[in-house]
């Protein structure tokens, strides 16, 4: 496996971020709610500092765009996108559905990507062009092509479900062969390693998503947006899949 720098770097944050995590895991934690109502917690903040100082010390004039400590140069030509605490519900609750997720951007594209949800036991990184592995193994997506065949993962439907393509979506999951919600990180990185064939979600922030989607698409997938457009700081919404079935679950869900 022959590594950038940038991925090295994202792999060594992600590596730093999850001792942080383990240090202050299921230790009863204070949690504070932001403006928006999500929690946030003193391991939040933290995490991202160490993310956010290995960054800026090995590329200074890149951008970055952090879920807790803000962003600079959003404009820059390479721009880092890290949620450090992907699922602080679930952390607080604790329980282990919750990741560090660290993104890089060059000029508008994603590149590389690293999801690590250390207290799951599970590290997934790619870089386009180079490959996709998960706990240092390669993984690729499934070549299931018919929906009839394929499993479904959701989450974040409320969006979904107050808008049009919410009887469409019903169609869909009475065609499909299986369906799962299994939520934040897992169902991507399930996709990426061929254990299950697409993901919809509807209500999303990019820095959930972007890692992921450097993987899924490093494995051999698609990503985008629910209308089968590409992925932008602006995005909020997620059809992801093996590749063969993004057409015909783009045209399931406009039917």
């Amino acid at each position: 496996m022959s590594q950038s720098s940038f991925l090295a770097t994202a792999l060594e944050a992600a590596r730093a971020a999850a001792d942080v995590v383990r240090r202050y895991y299921q230790s009863n934690l204070a949690v504070t709610l932001k403006a928006d109502k999500s929690p946030v917690t003193e391991a939040d903040v933290e995490t991202e500092r160490v993310i956010r100082g290995i960054i800026a010390e090995r590329f200074p004039g890149h951008g970055f765009y952090g879920e807790e400590t803000g962003s600079s140069a959003l404009d820059a030509e390479f721009l880092w996108l890290v949620d450090p605490i992907d699922g602080t519900k679930a952390f607080v609750r604790e329980y282990p559905m919750f990741s560090t997720q660290i993104a890089l951007m060059h000029r508008g594209r994603l590149v590389v990507g690293v999801s690590s949800a250390p207290a799951y036991g599970e590290l997934a990184f790619a870089e386009l062009g180079v490959g996709a592995w998960l706990n240092d193994r390669p993984i690729r997506v499934s070549g299931i092509d018919a929906i009839e065949a394929a499993a479904l993962s959701s989450g974040n439907l409320k969006t979904l479900a107050s808008g049009p393509q919410w009887p469409a979506y019903g169609r869909l999951v009475a065609r499909l062969n299986r369906i799962r919600g299994y939520g934040d990180f897992l169902h991507y990185h399930l996709l990426a390693s061929g254990r299950i064939d697409a993901v919809v979600e509807s209500d999303v922030n990019i820095l959930d998503v972007a890692a992921c989607a450097v993987i899924v698409e490093a494995a051999g997938g698609r990503f985008t947006d629910l209308t089968g457009r590409p992925l932008t700081l602006a995005s909020t919404s997620v059809l992801a899949t093996n590749g063969h079935l993004h057409e015909p679950v783009l045209a399931a869900l406009t039917d």
